[in-house]
């Protein structure tokens, strides 16, 4: 066996599934180390006592614990990162694998929140008068939102589309002026950031009154460029660590990934800041971006969308919006002068909802979210990440739950992170995992218990240095891995070492453990396993008997290979008490009739067989009436008569009836008597005129009946042709005129 199997094999034995771990050398002869590690009635149940069981469980510890804020408007004011709406801030949990953890989050929404807005806003021709409109936007929605927040600062930035045909005309006098008879329209441009945020909103009108609309060829704008840009080129924009809101203005449509290849543009887009005095410069480079990639960098960076969009394209970023989370959308009048109450509307809306969202989590761990919301609503599932209509001062809570269904390959800790979408607080939780029980870590080093201090004895069983094997220790893994050694692990000098069902250790099979523990491989070659027997009714053994070595052992009363062949004979009695009527044997509880004339489940049924009256009626007839074939008195010894039952017949025909004692048993030549009491035979005539009587009054019936209906049916059409007669009379004398 080679040498890293043999360590893989040897860690493996230490890292136990349950964790329910007696610490002393109990194991019975033939029993491996991992046998230690069991459900903890198993463990009791084979002689570990309760004391040196360790069963060790998880755990939590609370790192940061800053207390949500509580203040009111007009209070002294606070630098964003002195803000808390979220609490706890930082934990530990230590997981044992199946063992949830749970802790609660409280969510405050703070009074008095900084806010930084950015408005990207669409300068194809279409938009030529909303531009006006927003030149005044600055101050207007500075007066505006300082009813909500003391900290507020706003940004610009326009958009256009890819310089690329077929996007736009590149010829030189549309490069110029794509917008023909415009002097003031500027030249086609992907990307601009015009204004970093500011809280001055004189600047935000100044620089927006310096802003020219452009022009482009189709109807699709580039605004997915825009927004990547807006969202990775941060120190561009200028965002803080405050609430981040994007209102993105446009009446039309948008291009996304794999529209690029229409302007031969092939290459991903690759979601960096590609910025140089504030113009986006790879718009020919790199596709649009798709919805995918912007939620996730949207997502990344905590900023929260608001589409204000004409109504023609309500529907359209309606579908969008519920692609990206935390966004909203508004119907933008056709001039954009109802931008500022679309704003103040969105924002009321986003900032009224949370939304819990986790990091990537590692293999194997879960999360389950409980919310505790307004007025005790609970939800669970994915509800339980949310909470609806939270007004300002509300506060809300989560309980979350972690879990762990096993341990990380590397065995260190895990980090994840769990924040509401919008917002840049965020809860850090560090993961450690349980994966080894405690008395591994007080292990005795050379322990003479191990073959004269070849390993490491802990929780009574051996680790074996480098180069040793064996439950002791006692082997060098070098002759473990010689032919010599494994010759002694194949049955029957076969090719498979221990059945292909354990390792062969020492020149000794170790057989494998089953994840169901009932279930287990034995024997010295580990050829012998309690499952693989035959099966009844989906049971192993028909649930008869046991499996022993693939091989079933009945319980008494059963038998056969599946021991589904009950040896009870009670199911084959016949109502004569015999044993399948005498005409069969009785094989596992069933019947199989012998004699192919009889069947049924206890082998009384005849359907071919003749009836009694049939049978003996050439007996009869010779012994009663001295008639038939066989009234040969010598012949009448092949004829089987039965004395006790004998049939009466006459010349004419055989009749079913019996007398009984007729003939004595011991005098089988006494005549029966010619005097015969059976039911004389019906009595053709009135049986014949009795039919015939009643076909002809049957018949009579159905004309009686006909004659009825035809009767009321022209009745009915007499009656409805006075009326209609009626009807016209009148109506003649109505439209005569008299003078």
């Amino acid at each position: 066996m080679p040498t890293e199997v043999i360590k893989t094999f040897l860690f493996f034995i230490f890292i136990f599934r349950s964790l329910k771990c007696c610490t002393v050398n109990f194991l019975k002869q033939g029993e491996t180390v991992s046998t230690r590690c069991d459900e903890m009635h198993s463990l009791i149940k084979r002689g570990c006592d309760d004391d040196m069981i360790e069963n060790p469980h998880g755990k939590q510890k609370i790192l940061k614990n800053k207390k949500v804020t509580h203040r009111k408007k007009g209070a002294e004011k606070l630098k964003p990162e002195e803000i808390t709406q979220i609490q706890p801030q930082k934990l530990s949990l230590t997981l044992r694998s199946g063992e949830p953890q749970s802790f609660n989050l409280t969510f405050k929404r703070a009074e008095d929140y900084p806010i930084d807005l950015y408005y990207l806003m669409d300068l194809s021709y279409s938009m030529k008068d909303d531009l006006e409109n927003v030149k005044n936007l600055g101050t207007s929605l500075m007066l505006e939102m300082s009813k909500i927040t003391s900290d507020f600062r706003i940004g610009f930035g326009s958009f256009v589309e890819k310089t690329v045909m077929p996007y736009i005309s590149t010829t030189p006098a549309k490069l110029l002026n794509p917008c023909t008879g415009d002097q003031n329209c500027t030249s086609p441009f992907s990307y601009k950031n015009v204004l970093k945020l500011t809280s001055d909103g004189k600047k935000f009108n100044n620089l927006v009154g310096q802003q020219h609309i452009s022009g482009n060829l189709d109807s699709p704008e580039g605004g997915f460029d825009a927004i990547m840009q807006v969202a990775v080129c941060g120190d561009h924009i200028g965002w803080r660590n405050v609430t981040r809101l994007l209102v993105f203005s446009t009446d039309a449509g948008f291009h996304f990934a794999g529209d690029g290849k229409l302007g031969g543009i092939v290459l991903p887009n690759d979601g960096k800041c590609h910025l140089e005095n504030n113009a986006y410069t790879m718009s020919h480079y790199y596709d649009y971006p798709s919805i995918a990639h912007l939620v996730q960098k949207l997502s990344d960076n905590n900023i929260q969308t608001i589409f204000a969009v004409t109504e023609e394209f309500q529907p359209v970023y309606q579908e969008l919006k519920n692609l990206i989370p935390k966004s909203a959308v508004g119907t933008l009048s056709a001039n954009s002068s109802n931008v500022i109450n679309l704003i103040i509307d969105a924002y009321n809306s986003l900032s009224s909802e949370v939304i819990l969202e986790n990091s990537k989590l590692p293999e194997g761990v879960t999360i389950a979210y409980t919310s505790r919301c307004k007025n005790g609503v609970v939800s669970e599932g994915e509800s339980g990440r949310r909470c609806s209509n939270i007004s300002i001062g509300d506060e809300v809570m989560f309980s979350i739950s972690v879990t762990s269904k096993g341990c990380p390959k590397l065995g260190k800790p895990e980090h994840i992170k769990i924040k509401p979408l919008g917002f840049t607080e965020e809860v850090e939780i560090i993961l450690n995992f349980i994966c080894e029980c405690e008395c591994n870590k007080d292990g005795v080093k050379n322990s003479p218990l191990c073959h004269f201090g070849n390993g490491t004895y802990e929780c009574g069983a051996c680790k074996c240095n480098e180069g040793r094997v064996g439950r002791q220790c006692e082997c060098s893994s070098n002759d473990v891995a010689t032919e010599d050694m494994d010759r002694t692990c194949r049955k029957d000098n076969g090719t498979d070492i221990c059945s292909n069902n354990g390792d062969c250790v020492c020149g000794t099979c170790e057989c494998k453990k089953r994840d169901n523990p009932e279930e287990r491989y034995s024997g010295q070659h580990c050829e012998c396993d309690n499952f693989n027997c035959d099966r009844s009714g989906n049971k192993l053994c028909g649930g008869h008997g046991h499996c022993e070595c693939r091989v079933c052992v009945c319980d008494p009363m059963w038998t056969g290979n599946a021991c589904d062949c009950s040896l009870d004979n009670s199911t084959c009695l016949a109502s004569n008490k015999q044993i399948c009527n005498g005409r069969g044997e009785c094989e596992c509880g069933t019947c199989k009739c012998t004699d192919p004339k009889f069947q049924g489940p206890t082998c009384e049924t005849c359907p071919t067989c003749p009836g009694v009256c049939t049978e003996h009626k050439e007996c009869v007839q010779c012994r009663a009436f001295g008639t038939g074939e066989k009234k040969d008195t010598s012949k009448l010894s092949l004829l089987g008569c039965r004395n006790r039952e004998i049939c009466l017949f006459t010349l004419s025909r055989v009749r079913a009836c019996c007398s009984h004692g007729l003939v004595g048993s011991n005098h089988p030549n006494t005549a029966a008597p010619a005097v015969s009491d059976c039911p004389a035979g019906p009595d053709i005539i009135p049986i014949v005129a009795g039919v015939v009587a009643g076909i002809v009054l049957i018949g009579l019936a159905l004309l009686l009946i006909w004659k009825l209906l035809m009767i009321i049916h022209d009745r009915r059409e007499f009656a409805k042709f006075e009326k209609e007669k009626m009807n016209h009379n009148i109506t003649i004398v109505e439209n005569i005129t008299f003078v």
